[in-house]
């Protein structure tokens, strides 16, 4: 399933995320020679619609056209069937950013692909990881990081001063990858929007040129750790300004994301006799909800103080993942 290439097919520069699959049939991992070794990896298109990675390493290779990169990059591009059809993943398919090393998904081709991938870059040498990724939600950019040591937290405030340390979900990209390098996953706001491929090529391009991360914490970031990641039953109809469902969200859900917000802040009306609510995944794995939500009369309220951050108005994204997660300050020592 796997194509394995060291250069660039003609074209490959200036395509959209939409011509990918006719360009190179398949997932593809690109070794590109650099002035230092082992290469930094950059994966993209992980979700097929979410098109800010692939563009901004178009803008980052273009501007080497014809010289050597300073580092040698190994270029993961990911789900291209989804991407022709500008979608986050086609029915039938898992989910690219949980096939990695460590899911608890079953064996699929896509998650022997990863295998793949990430034994290659454990043979190979890695010196960072940085996958790429767009929000369908109103957020903030912000990095992304499965260890608080300090060369993680370092590649992170290359891209904001803003880090989300996460445990769950499992399987996913730079989880696999922080075990071989430091490791980063970069939210730049929503696909298409004006700076998101310029502000994630300054990262790359950064990333490239360093010889080394520190060992010792940059001392500027803020840290939030995600405590919960909350979901909407299949069975549970939901919508926004609708009344003809279970779950009636908040029209303005997605503009709470990265503001702390207050117990008692309502999330979502509840239509009478259905009995509907959220499920809440905890960092163990445990069923949370309670701990989390309450409902008062048809009202579901935040029980206790929290900062969400992925809430999402797109009711497809909701139904192949989540509907968002809460944090929590997270103090560095």
């Amino acid at each position: 399933m796997l194509r394995v290439s060291e250069s660039l097919p003609d074209g490959f520069l200036t395509a959209p995320a939409t011509e990918m699959e006719a360009m190179l049939g398949g997932p593809t991992l690109f070794f590109l020679e650099g002035a230092r070794e082992p290469p930094l990896f950059v994966s993209v298109l992980l979700h097929g619609n979410e098109t800010t990675g692939l563009e901004a390493v178009q803008r980052v290779l273009s501007d080497y056209a014809g010289r050597t990169l300073p580092r040698g990059l190994a270029l993961f591009v990911g789900n291209v069937a989804a991407a022709r059809a500008g979608r986050r993943r086609l029915a039938g398919q898992p989910d690219y950013n949980r096939i990695w090393p460590g899911t608890t998904l079953a064996d699929t081709d896509e998650r022997r692909m990863a295998a793949e991938v990430v034994a290659r870059m454990r043979s190979r040498g890695c010196f960072a990881s940085i996958d790429i990724h767009n929000n369908t939600g109103i957020n903030p950019h912000y990095g992304c990081v499965n260890a608080l040591e300090a060369p993680y937290l370092h590649l992170a405030a290359l891209f904001s001063r803003t880090v989300v340390y996460f445990t769950r979900p499992l399987g996913v990209q730079s989880m696999a990858f922080a075990r071989l390098a430091p490791a980063v996953t970069v939210e730049c706001g929503q696909s298409g929007s004006p700076g998101a491929a310029e502000h994630a090529a300054e990262l790359v391009d950064s990333a490239l040129h360093l010889v080394r991360l520190p060992n010792t914490g940059p001392s500027d970031v803020t840290v939030y750790h995600t405590v919960g990641a909350i979901r909407i039953p299949e069975n549970c109809t939901f919508g926004f300004g609708r009344d003809d469902v279970d779950l009636r969200l908040m029209d303005d859900l997605e503009r709470l994301n990265f503001h702390e917000l207050p117990a008692g802040t309502p999330f979502a009306r509840v239509r009478p006799g259905s009995g509907a609510g959220f499920t809440v995944e905890d960092n163990d794995g445990r069923e949370a909800a309670a701990e989390f939500f309450y409902r008062e009369g048809d009202e579901i309220r935040l029980r206790r103080e929290a900062m969400p951050a992925m809430l999402t108005a797109n009711p497809e994204a909701v139904s192949q993942d989540v509907l968002g997660y809460l944090m929590e300050r997270y103090p560095l020592t």
